[in-house]
């Protein structure tokens, strides 16, 4: 045994390794399912494996990869040597896309903890194996397969609503506390239903009754995850507490003037009101208020069942996820009673300019005919005075 050791760690000494196993100590010794520990971040799953047991296996840094992942650099581990023992470190963010190949899956299990009153809480699972590449060539191989298995289990409100976390794997720790999946989440507000060119507000606000039309986007969001509008509201305020509430729409119940365009089919959420403003700013020259939307992440078919309005025991059933609320930038109104006031003034003004205008021009003409007729006369008088002589 103690011959093949100095044989597997001289392979893996010669293929450039930055360990050896001389540096290991008591480390150069078999595999354990103990070797990985799993940091479930808000941003980040980190990985950890102790690194002289792959050394003992005939491994350096570059044969373990994360699900296996030869053409991704990002899959590839980091030596850290400056921590004992020394570890191969791997990070890869809580997106689908940039996972290295993780699998995310959303299942259903009894509440515990905040979620006891629920029957059914959805989780989403992130998991994936760190597994060694063998690169050799030859009929035979000394090495022995290495996988790393790792998991990690969000409650599906956790993506909204950054309360706590529970984790699963062989030895986790959790490194943050407050989630930061909040700041994907964005309100927009755009001129058309093409969703493309953004509203900017003039100081003197808009028109009522334009359309706004309103889309709330997530990013970074796992693919078979959907946005879902459960309630949006104006207020004057930018926070929504102690302030006068305008619902646009509320669960099953649409404001009379308020469209959705896309709602739980996507990452993205649109609706669409025309321009409006409250009573209790009418003195002012421009309405101001901000809209504020209630948000819960779900499945194709969770989001299905929010959607059947029609059958509030299927609604009650799904709906147990937290709600996150995300708010628009300022809305400026102009007041059309502001607008027609000063129209009116300019338009007294015109007339009066005008009125002038006409008293000049007939008291001008006026004195002509006088003038004229003056004149009239006294050619006459001087004519019938000849005449008479």
């Amino acid at each position: 045994m103690h011959i093949l050791s100095l044989v597997v760690s001289a392979m893996a000494f010669g293929r450039c390794s930055l360990l050896s196993w001389s540096d290991c100590g008591v480390d150069f010794r078999a595999p354990a399912s103990t070797d990985i520990s799993v940091t479930c971040g808000t941003m980040s799953i980190d990985l950890a494996i102790v690194f002289c047991p792959a050394i003992y296996c005939g491994y350096n840094e570059s044969l373990l990869i994360l699900n296996g992942m030869l053409d991704d650099p990002a899959c590839r581990g980091t030596l850290d040597d400056g921590v004992s023992p020394a570890v191969l470190r791997f990070s890869f963010p809580i997106n689908e896309a940039k996972a290295c190949g993780s699998v995310f899956r959303t299942f259903s299990a009894s509440g515990t903890g905040i979620f006891g009153d629920f029957s059914s809480v959805q989780r989403v699972n992130i998991s994936g194996v760190v597994v060694s590449s063998d690169t050799g060539t030859g009929t035979v191989t000394y090495r022995s397969d290495l996988k790393y298995f790792f998991s990690c289990a969000y409650p599906l409100e956790y993506l909204m609503d950054n309360t706590q976390m529970t984790v699963a794997a062989s030895s986790i720790s959790v490194q943050d506390k407050n989630g930061s999946f909040i700041s994907t989440l964005s309100v927009e507000l755009f001129n058309d239903i093409s969703f493309a060119a953004p509203m900017v507000f003039p100081k003197t606000g808009i028109e009522l009754r334009t359309p706004i039309y309103t889309q709330v986007k997530a990013i970074d969001l796992s693919t078979h995850l959907h946005v879902f509008l459960h309630r949006c509201y104006a207020t004057v305020s930018p926070q929504s507490q102690n302030s006068t509430i305008h619902d646009l729409f509320v669960p099953c119940s649409l404001g009379k003037n308020t469209i959705i365009h896309q709602n739980g089919v996507g990452h993205r959420a649109r609706f669409s009101f025309p321009a409006f403003r409250f009573l209790e700013q009418q003195d002012r020259k421009t309405s101001t208020y901000f809209i504020h939307c209630l948000i819960r992440l779900c499945e194709s078919a969770t989001c299905v069942l929010l959607l059947q309005c029609k059958n509030p025991v299927k609604r009650s059933a799904v709906e147990q996820t937290e709600l996150m609320t995300v708010s628009s930038p300022a809305i400026i109104i102009r007041a059309e009673g502001v607008l027609a006031a000063e129209v009116q003034t300019g338009t007294s003004e015109h007339f009066y300019i005008l009125r002038r205008k006409v008293a000049v021009v007939t008291g001008g003409i006026a004195l002509i005919i006088v003038v004229v007729t003056a004149i009239a006369g006294i050619f006459y008088r001087t004519f019938k005075a000849r005449t008479q002589a």
